[in-house]
């Protein structure tokens, strides 16, 4: 048997081994805590900690810049390609700090037209409009701001605004009265026109056109490059090539239900559309076409001059009732051509058409 000294030395020995290992774990257990809750140590070379929730933002922020960069430099590229396949096709004037690029040509009676959005003076040269024309008639054909190789510096481009460029850039070639032809958007350019200087033009052809506002989807899907900053963004870098897959689709529906002929596509120059110098161009004229009607339809009945209407029974872009029947109502003396089984692009469809209500216009605006 163990003496009692002897049994007292071991509890001893065991309770101070007992009171080792419990404090042992209490300052494990501490240290631990600490760990959990301490916070995160600087693992920079400045010395400041790097918050681990927020640590891949620069990153994305600068990965993303280098892509956007590379789209940018990428459809500046294929825009310059695309200026130096199809290279500017008649000459320029000056007019108030805008550079208009304009065709001149045939010899007789002053016709201009006014193409559309999106479009440019090939629009007409392409359907054959303005040769036919030429063999009686000076056709000029602009390129509106921001179109062609017309430029379009920051500003309101409002149809009105258009309409009196326009008229400064006739008097400088030195045309007195003019029959003016608007297709689409640019049906509204012709009627600002034909208010603001009822002297000069004799009279009007009105294709396919807009004049009383509406809800459109298109305005909504086409508007946003027209944006400041966002929008200047957008058509350097996504809009281009979104639009490049979407152009099929959007100029067979102009077409429909007639098919897109064959010359439109081997000759109409698409690849202009689509640098972002028009796609900002187009983008502006659909957010203004709305606002543009709603001023303009109070002035309808002030017009002075002989309107022609022509457009297709089936135009899917522009309701044929609520457009042209409506304006035609709205001008009792007005003539109303109405081509069945054609759409939006009257004049690349029916050119012969188009071309008779042109004459008749232009018989009708004598003096």
């Amino acid at each position: 048997m163990r003496s009692p000294a002897v049994a007292n030395d071991l509890g001893s020995e065991q309770r101070r081994k007992a009171a080792v290992e419990q404090a042992t774990s209490r300052a494990q257990s501490h240290r631990a805590f600490e760990h959990r809750f301490q916070p995160p140590m600087p693992d920079r070379r400045d010395g400041k900690p790097t918050n681990p929730s927020t640590s891949w933002f620069v990153p994305a922020l600068i990965g993303s810049a280098a892509v956007l960069g590379a789209a940018a430099i990428y459809n500046h590229r294929r825009a310059k390609d695309a200026e130096h396949e199809h290279p500017p096709i008649g000459r320029f004037l000056e007019v108030n700090g805008v550079r208009l690029h304009y065709i001149d040509r045939g010899r007789g009676d002053p016709v201009v037209l006014i193409h559309g959005n999106g479009a440019m003076i090939q629009d007409f040269t392409v359907s054959g409009l303005v040769d036919e024309l030429a063999t009686h008639h000076r056709v000029i054909v602009f390129d509106r701001p921001g179109y062609g190789y017309s430029s379009r510096p920051r500003a309101l481009w409002t149809a009105r605004a258009q309409a009196t460029l326009l008229e400064k850039a006739l008097q400088q070639l030195g045309i007195d009265q003019v029959v003016v032809l608007g297709h689409s958007w640019g049906t509204l350019v012709a009627v600002a026109l034909a208010l603001q200087a009822p002297v000069l033009v004799r009279s009007l052809v009105l294709a396919s056109g807009y004049y009383y506002p509406t809800l459109r989807a298109d305005v909504f899907v086409q508007s946003p490059p027209a944006i400041p900053l966002l929008g200047d963004v957008m058509r350097n870098t996504l809009s281009p090539p979104i639009t490049r897959l979407m152009l099929p689709r959007m100029i067979r529906r102009a077409f429909k239900p007639a098919p897109v002929p064959k010359h439109f596509h081997s000759l109409f120059p698409k690849q202009l559309m689509v640098r972002p110098s028009q796609l900002r161009a187009a983008a502006e004229d659909s957010a203004l076409m709305t606002p543009a009607a709603m001023e303009l339809q109070h002035h309808y009945r002030d017009l002075r001059v002989p309107v022609v209407i022509v457009t297709g029974a089936d135009d899917q872009i522009a309701d044929v009732g609520r457009q042209s029947q409506r304006l035609h109502r709205d001008l009792p003396g007005s003539k109303f051509i109405l081509l069945p089984g054609l759409g939006h692009m009257i004049h690349h469809s029916a050119p012969l058409e188009v071309i008779k209500a042109v004459e008749f216009a232009a018989a009708s605006g004598v003096a």
